[in-house]
C-alpha cells in the first residue's frame, strides 16, 4: 500500500524521468562510444575502452577543419541572430506595431517550413542575385532561419518578467538605460542566452540548408555525412561529446546567475512585507 500510495503521488516526476532518460539515451551512447576503440572504421559496436581518441581530437585533420569552420559560421550567425531576434522581441513585447499579427505569422512560417524548402528558396535567391555560394551564404542562410527560434525564446521571457521591477527602479529616479542595464538586462539574459545556445546549436547541427547553400565549403555535419560512407571515425563522438558538456555548463552558469540576480529582489519584496 506504501509503495503503490508513493507511486501514484509522484507518478508525474516518475513519468518526466523516463521521458529525460529517454531522450538522454543517445548522448549516453556518443559519450560512451567516444571512449571506443572499434574494431573496423565500419563497425560501431564497443569493442575496447581507450582514452586515445581525447588525447587526439584531430587525428584526422579534415574533421577539424570542419569542426572549426561550422564554429566560425555558429557564432556569426548566432551573434547576427540573436541581436536581430532580440530587438524584434522587444519591439513585439514592448510596443505596440501595425501589422503585428503579420509579423507574427511570417516568424512562426520561418519556423514551420521545411528545412528542404528553406534551403531551396535560398539557393534560387543566390543563383538568381549572382552571388557564389561558400562561407558567407552559409551564414546567411543560418541567420535566416536562426532568427525566429530566438524571436520566440526571448519574447517568452519577456512576457514573464514582472513590469513592475522597472517602474519601481523608475520611482527610485533611475534613468531608461540605469533601469535597462540593472533590471531590464539582467532579468532578460538567461532568455537571451538561451536562445543563443538554440541559434548556435541549430547552426552547428544543420545539414540540409547547408548543404544547398555550402557550394565547396564544408562543415562538420557535411563532413560526417560524408565520412558515413567509408566509415565515421571515432573522433566525431568526441566533438559531440565535448559540444554537449560546453552546452550544459553554459546552461548551469546561466540559470545559477538568473537565480542570483532575482534574489535581491525578492529580499527587497521581503523586506518591505516585513516592515
Amino acid at each position: 500500500m506504501r509503495v503503490s500510495r508513493w507511486l501514484v503521488d509522484r507518478w508525474v516526476l516518475i513519468v518526466a524521468l523516463l521521458v529525460v532518460g529517454y531522450l538522454s539515451l543517445p548522448i549516453l551512447v556518443v559519450a560512451g562510444l567516444s571512449f571506443n576503440r572499434p574494431s573496423s572504421r565500419l563497425s560501431y559496436d564497443f569493442n575496447e575502452f581507450t582514452l586515445d581518441n581525447w588525447r587526439r581530437p584531430c587525428a584526422t585533420s579534415d574533421m577539424c577543419d570542419a569542426v572549426v569552420r561550422s564554429v566560425q559560421i555558429g557564432f556569426l550567425a548566432t551573434v547576427v541572430a540573436t541581436v536581430l531576434g532580440t530587438l524584434l522581441a522587444f519591439a513585439l513585447v514592448r510596443h505596440r506595431l501595425r501589422g503585428r499579427s503579420g509579423i507574427n505569422v511570417l516568424i512562426f512560417l520561418s519556423m514551420a517550413t521545411p528545412e528542404l524548402v528553406m534551403g531551396t528558396s535560398l539557393l534560387a535567391l543566390f543563383v538568381s542575385a549572382g552571388v557564389p555560394q561558400g562561407f558567407w551564404t552559409i551564414v546567411v542562410a543560418h541567420v535566416t532561419f536562426c532568427v525566429s527560434f530566438v524571436v520566440v525564446t526571448v519574447r517568452a521571457r519577456l512576457a514573464g518578467m514582472d513590469r513592475r521591477l522597472e517602474e519601481a527602479a523608475m520611482d527610485l529616479y533611475a534613468n531608461e538605460w540605469q533601469t535597462f542595464r540593472r533590471i531590464t538586462l539582467p532579468l532578460v539574459l538567461p532568455g537571451i542566452v538561451a536562445a543563443a545556445l538554440l541559434a548556435f546549436s541549430l547552426s552547428f547541427d544543420d545539414f540540409i540548408v547547408t548543404n544547398f547553400n555550402a557550394g565547396t565549403t564544408v562543415t562538420f555535419p557535411m563532413y560526417v555525412w560524408g565520412a558515413a560512407r567509408r566509415g565515421i571515425p571515432p573522433q566525431v563522438n568526441v566533438i559531440g561529446t565535448a559540444m554537449f558538456a560546453i552546452a550544459l555548463l553554459l546552461t548551469g552558469l546561466t540559470s545559477l546567475r538568473g537565480r542570483q540576480a532575482r534574489r535581491p529582489a525578492s529580499d527587497v519584496g521581503a523586506t518591505g512585507a516585513a516592515r
